[in-house]
């Protein structure tokens, strides 16, 4: 089993450069993972792992699968995106996963999100969409990869858990209508009560941006607009918060 001590080495620069860019990520085809419960999901899931970085201080020892490699632990502060973590990170090689590659129930429900650029609120909603059993999330027009850090961190691996599409706004429309799922877009104007609308039947839930909402695409495509009640002064949650509370509306329906 190879041992790196030096942050100087060509292999822990490449690891730092894979978590920084996200055109080092595209060009090399690889993605870090870090944590024992994100990488268990996201072996799980089928990716497949390049080289793992296991600090023995931290996380004990490990079977020899693949490339191995032991670091210190004061090398490991360093290259650890997280404060804490248990002592594992990996590369891993991408797996895009289209449109076509869905394996849908009957009466699917989807989560869609249009263009929304921080990865902690992607990464929230990912949890959540895992939370309520969610079928697929879309994220349409993406301003951030699928394999950023940050999304991998606040999902806890619920990216590799949840089938998640990578497409355009395009794209994902035709491919709702042609399956006849419903199309329902959270919006202010013009909308019905969220718990008013059945959502028994395959559904889309659409959400944008917290500062610009929607595009004009997804309001004339939906089969209806939805709302969720705001009682104070201010007029919108975090995406994610209205993410939550939309997807186990659906649960709360579908388990009547």
């Amino acid at each position: 089993m190879e041992t790196i001590t030096s942050a100087q080495n060509p292999k822990i620069k490449n690891l730092l450069l894979l978590q920084e860019k996200s055109r080092a990520r595209r060009e090399q085809g690889l993605f870090v993972v870090e944590g024992r419960r994100e990488l268990e999901h996201c072996l799980e899931a089928g990716y497949s792992v390049r080289t793992i970085f296991v600090c023995p201080e931290i996380f004990g020892s490990i079977a020899d699968e693949g490339t191995v490699i032991e670091i210190p632990e004061a090398l490991y502060r360093k290259v650890a995106y997280r404060e804490s973590t248990e002592g594992i990170i990996a590369e891993v090689e991408f797996r895009a996963l289209g449109l076509q590659d869905l394996n849908l129930p009957e009466n699917p429900l989807i989560m869609v999100l249009e263009s929304v650029e921080k990865p902690g609120n992607l990464g929230a909603v990912l949890r959540s969409a895992d939370a309520a059993g969610a079928d697929a999330v879309l994220i349409c027009d993406p301003l951030t990869d699928l394999y950023n850090p940050n999304l991998i961190r606040a999902s806890i691996g619920a990216v590799f858990t949840v089938p998640t599409v990578a497409c355009s706004s395009e794209e994902a429309i035709a491919f709702l209508q042609g399956r006849g799922i419903q199309i329902l877009t959270a919006q202010l104007q013009d909308a019905s009560l969220y718990y008013d609308v059945d959502m028994r039947r395959g559904t889309a839930l659409v959400m944008g941006t917290e500062s610009t909402g929607l595009t004009d695409q997804w309001r004339k495509a939906a089969s209806a607009h939805i709302r969720i009640p705001m009682l104070g002064r201010l007029d919108s949650l975090n995406v994610s918060v209205s993410a939550a509370i939309l997807l186990f509306e659906a649960v709360r329906q579908r388990q009547i």
